[in-house]
């Protein structure tokens, strides 16, 4: 991949003095995709990494054959407490100094600390068409694909949205596949989640359903533990917007432990879904799980993931774990699935399947990290997309 990201954008907003950072890695077709985040602390080499790895999200997605063409790399952030009373206002400002991009070269949706439906009203509060509409113009047929996901978006299973699903199925998916590759039967496997909003909420409801026991779930106010495993739909229903569970919800059984108790629960496989780096140098030896899946983005920081490997437990990257989100909007609008769940859901396990085991296959046969066999398999597909499509207007470039 390319040193330097292809455009960097600093912000400050003028009322509050927050923040705030675009960085488009890569165009496709002249567009990039990356999600907008918000959280206090937020930088701009943060929201660099972050456009890198939907670059490389983009690429492991790549099917000749499907309607769906990648696109190029992009993130938003925003340095500021999205609980703060200022974040709304920050937030409409943000986008309003952003418009021209969003409006001819970044699609963008929820991240950290956002949800699409405030991203939404803020987008439409600056006079944003929605925040995908730079993809307009690569569809065939603009109103037909916004209908299908807008009807995709209004899907509920079980009390909760097809879109806050769809990604926590895919990480879901990514441990089963780790799972069956060494014969680890599903019931009696222990997984404990970092993070309850929506990735760790809907990875907890999918390792439950296919027999895993969930037997810790932490958020913004401590760890939640019961060796026994969790009620994880009560925790659920008992969660507010921000993913923190009302604690009126626990059972007998379960018991709270201070925050960073889920580094050393007693889990086979360790999720975390919150904040990036989280797992470093200092707290990794805390650390019994044989399987840590990144459900969050860059949560397992380069020195921490060789010392874990040293110790025989294997990192799923993130950018191969949590791509499905993205991958699903995009299957959506240009037709590759319809507004359907269970379409949703074959497709994300059909594709999971596909490029986890492609992943832990290229990983064994070159005795590489995970990782590093999905950054190989990125440098081999990037020349290919670009060749085809070329990076700004589709002109090829080879």
């Amino acid at each position: 991949m390319h040193p330097t990201p292809l455009l960097s954008v600093d912000w400050t907003d003028h009322v509050t003095g927050h923040r705030g950072h675009l960085v488009i890695d890569r165009l496709v077709r002249g567009v990039a995709s990356g999600g907008l985040r918000m959280r206090a602390g937020c930088t701009a080499a943060e929201v660099a990494g972050l456009a890198r790895g939907m670059t490389m999200k983009e690429a492991l997605h790549y099917d000749p054959a499907a309607r769906y063409v990648p696109l190029g790399g992009a993130k938003g952030g925003i340095d500021c407490d999205p609980r703060s009373p200022q974040a709304y206002g920050v937030l409409v400002r943000y986008l309003r100094a952003m418009r021209p991009y969003v409006e001819r070269f970044w699609t963008t949706g929820e991240d950290l600390g956002l949800t699409q439906d405030l991203v939404d009203r803020a987008a439409a509060e600056v006079g944003l068409v929605s925040s995908v509409q730079a993809v307009f113009p690569l569809l065939e047929d603009e109103a037909e694909a916004r209908k299908r996901l807008a009807d995709a978006f209004a899907i509920e299973v079980d009390g909760i949205g097809l879109d806050g699903l769809v990604g926590g199925h895919g990480v879901a998916e990514s441990v089963l596949v780790a799972l069956d590759r060494v014969g680890q039967q599903r019931a009696g496997t222990r997984a404990a989640v970092q993070g309850f909003g929506t990735m760790g909420g809907a990875t907890a409801r999918f390792l439950a359903r296919a027999g895993l026991r969930v037997v810790a779930v932490a958020d913004v106010r401590g760890t939640i533990v019961n060796p026994d495993g969790l009620d994880v739909e009560a925790l659920l229903a008992a969660r507010d917007h921000h993913g923190t569970v009302d604690r009126s919800a626990l059972r007998a059984g379960d018991r709270e432990e201070p925050g960073t108790a889920w580094l050393a629960v007693d889990a086979d496989v360790l999720v975390p879904a919150a904040v990036s780096y989280a797992i470093d140098t200092a707290n990794q030896h805390r650390i019994t799980a044989r399987w840590i899946a990144e459900a969050a983005n860059m949560p397992v920081l380069p020195e921490a993931e060789e010392a874990l490997a040293a110790r025989g437990v294997t990192v799923l990257p993130d950018v191969v774990v949590n791509s499905c989100t993205n991958a699903w909007w995009w299957w959506t609008l240009f037709g590759d699935v319809e507004a359907d769940a269970d379409q949703a859901f074959a497709r994300v396990r059909r594709s999971m399947r596909t490029l986890v085991g492609g992943v832990l296959d290229r990983a064994d046969a070159d005795n590489i990290s995970p990782r590093a066999a999905a950054h190989a398999l990125v440098e081999e597909r990037l020349p290919t997309i670009a060749a085809r499509y070329g990076w700004y207007e589709g002109e090829p470039t080879g």
